[in-house]
């Protein structure tokens, strides 16, 4: 429970920027994660990803995500690539799937390319396959997109593999219609990675869509802006502590993600994650 001194805060004080940890976790119930994507990777250099690893576990996060392309030519010889990442002591939270063009039949990749995943992943120790997609207006292409979902999350299921739909900001557009579709049209086995920076900037309450679907979430990215920029978490602009107290009320046992990467292309590697995990220790208290 909130004590009463936290209900008294004023909402300035709630800003994520604040300098005093604002909830309280419950011990064990919620995992800090971060994305890979900060910093520079070469996929054919595996002790140059162990170096980000590396640098991930000193700045004080649970786990780590990363890109499939990072760990592909790994796939079919998994073992030492697979021990050289357990012994880093850091969760492998997820492996994603993300692409600049996707299957205009389904709005997310190819079945093979999703399976191949899958399967490489898993053997690598990923606790989930994460797939994003593209934006599906059309009725018919929302339900095609949800088929695909529903497909590739039961082949995950038969290999004893997490499976997570991963938004950003089009899902959230128009009221969220094509995020609640989603919700609606997939089985309970297709679970979410919210990405909370996203579906902010499409105007959505994410406190609201956390207390509503928490179930279905295995973690959140976060990420933060300031006057449509991209910046550290904690610099600019996003208020997560609407977030933070749903999930302080909630039985959650996910995972909160920084996700410091950016649109331009800039890595600004600890830099960013840092102070990024400074600014979640401070609102959500992990």
């Amino acid at each position: 429970m909130l004590s009463h001194s936290f209900d008294r805060l004023s909402r300035r004080s709630l800003l994520l920027g604040s300098s005093s940890c604002l909830l309280a976790a419950k011990p064990g119930a919620v995992r800090v994660g971060c994305q890979t994507n900060a910093w520079p990777v070469d996929p054919k250099n595996l002790e140059n990803l162990l170096g980000v690893l590396a640098k991930i576990k000193e700045l004080g996060f649970d786990g780590f995500e990363t890109g499939f392309a990072n760990l592909q030519s790994h796939f079919e010889r998994p073992d030492n690539a697979y021990d050289r990442l357990k012994k880093t002591g850091l969760r492998f939270f997820g492996i994603h799937v993300f692409l600049t063009r996707y299957d205009p039949q389904t709005g997310i990749a190819g079945w093979e390319l999703l399976q191949q995943v899958a399967n490489g992943g898993k053997a690598l120790g990923a606790e989930r396959l994460i797939v994003s997609g593209a934006s599906t207006i059309h009725p018919l292409a929302l339900r095609a997109k949800a088929d695909a979902l529903n497909k590739i999350a039961k082949h995950c299921k038969s290999i004893r593999l997490g499976f997570a739909y991963h938004n950003h900001d089009v899902e959230f557009r128009n009221g969220g219609v094509q995020i609640d579709g989603l919700l609606r049209q997939t089985d309970p086995g297709v679970h979410f990675v919210l990405d909370a920076g996203h579906a902010m900037e499409a105007g959505a309450n994410v406190a609201e869509f956390f207390s509503k679907n928490w179930q279905r979430i295995d973690g959140i990215h976060l990420r933060d802006a300031r006057a449509g920029q991209e910046v550290s978490l904690g610099q600019g602009e996003y208020d997560y502590a609407p977030l933070a107290k749903q999930i302080q009320a909630s039985s959650w046992r996910g995972w909160l993600v920084s996700e410091e990467e950016r649109r331009n292309g800039e890595k600004p590697g600890d830099a960013a994650a840092g102070p990024a995990r400074e600014a979640i220790r401070r609102v959500f208290g992990v």
